[in-house]
């Protein structure tokens, strides 16, 4: 079975960055914008078909796609090329392809919980004997968790992810207590010994965490298909903090090739197929929308990057009367591209080693 699950982990890689093409070409085409050849997958040609204008084709390895437009990088003199569209347009065509990543991660994620019958959240069910910090001015049995250092606990599992994160002598804690917030700044919690049921002690916090239920109906799955999207983009923005302040490493990182080996670990150690569908569905929505929102960041080469450049145009008009000039925009992206596939080459290197030492 494992062959199959690393197959579906490259057709999931495939069909989100031709969807994330497809969100650009739909959106240039509405903005008149010519699209000279809009292709599924990379390599050697299977089929094509021309258009009024646009060449479609389906090409032979199912790991991407690309959407052709008219003066996307040069002034090619066409009035219907990219380069010569007010920045409005231009916003939308590069934020089109972000938008449908974050879409489909929305749609598969209301397809996964579409039928279950409740929802759970985090709750802090009592305390380890002796912690010092219970009572209405500190924490209390029965209190929601709503946000640990800055981050929102959406989900079930959340606090415990947060918590097992936390560095420091004091901890920043949101909880809700009978719907109201209680706001604990600064909070003196830190790791400490405690004794255990059966006589034995541990290291930690002190808490012992339980689970809340909401019962599904159709308002409160679409309440929590907005959270667990929302869950995910702030998954990026914890991973990045986690990355800059020391929190996670280099060897944290994985590219497509370990990706592709955490699906299909995923699938195999599934105790059914029908579990391994939905945990790689998961994984799917996840990694949709870890794509629009990694996209959307101000890295030149990126979406996000040719963003802030229609931002430094937009401020450069309005007070200088001038743009950054479009030689210097190709320098700045050839670079940060360059560097990007540095990156991923390092990062695909670590994962084979992993790979490999795996399997030895």
């Amino acid at each position: 079975m494992r062959p199959l699950f690393i197959l579906a982990a490259i057709l999931i890689f495939g069909i989100l960055i031709a969807l994330h093409e497809l969100g650009h070409c739909v959106v240039a085409k509405l903005c008149g914008v010519k699209v000279n050849e809009y292709s599924i997958g990379m390599g050697p040609l299977i089929w094509q078909r021309q258009g009024k204008e646009t060449l479609y084709s389906l090409r032979a390895l199912p790991i991407g796609g690309y959407c052709a437009m008219e003066g996307e990088d040069e002034d090619t003199g066409d009035p219907r090329s990219f380069v010569r569209q007010p920045g409005w347009k231009k916003f939308l065509i590069l934020s089109a392809g972000c938008a449908m990543n974050f879409l489909t991660g929305v749609v598969l994620i209301l397809c996964l919980f579409w039928g279950v019958s409740a929802y759970y959240v985090d709750t802090l069910s009592g305390f380890a004997p002796g912690f010092p910090l219970e009572g209405e001015d500190g924490l209390m049995a029965g209190d929601l968790f709503y946000k640990i250092d800055g981050y929102r606990t959406y989900t079930s599992g959340d606090a415990s992810m947060f918590l097992s994160y936390h560095q420091g002598d004091t901890i920043d804690l949101v909880m809700l207590r009978d719907g109201k917030k209680v706001v604990l700044k600064d909070f003196p919690m830190v790791r400490q010994e405690y004794e255990t049921g059966d006589g034995g002690t541990y290291t930690g916090f002190g808490l012992y965490l339980g689970r809340q239920a909401e019962e599904a109906n159709f308002a409160v799955t679409m309440k929590y298909t907005g959270l667990y999207a929302l869950k995910f983009v702030q998954l990026v923005r914890f991973s990045l903090v986690q990355l800059l302040t020391g929190g996670a490493s280099f060897q944290d990182l994985s590219g497509p090739v370990g990706i592709v080996a955490q699906i299909s670990d995923m699938g195999a150690q599934s105790e059914s197929a029908e579990d391994a569908a939905l945990n790689i569905l998961y994984f799917a929505a996840f990694i949709a929308v870890n794509l629009a929102v990694m996209n959307l960041l101000p890295i030149p080469a990126l979406d996000g990057g040719r963003i802030l450049f229609l931002a430094l145009d937009a401020i450069g008009m309005a007070l200088f009367r001038r743009k950054v000039p479009e030689k210097y925009q190709e320098m700045v992206n050839a670079v940060g591209m360059a560097l990007l596939l540095g990156l991923m080459a390092l990062v695909t290197v670590q994962d084979v080693v992993k790979l490999l030492a795996g399997s030895t």
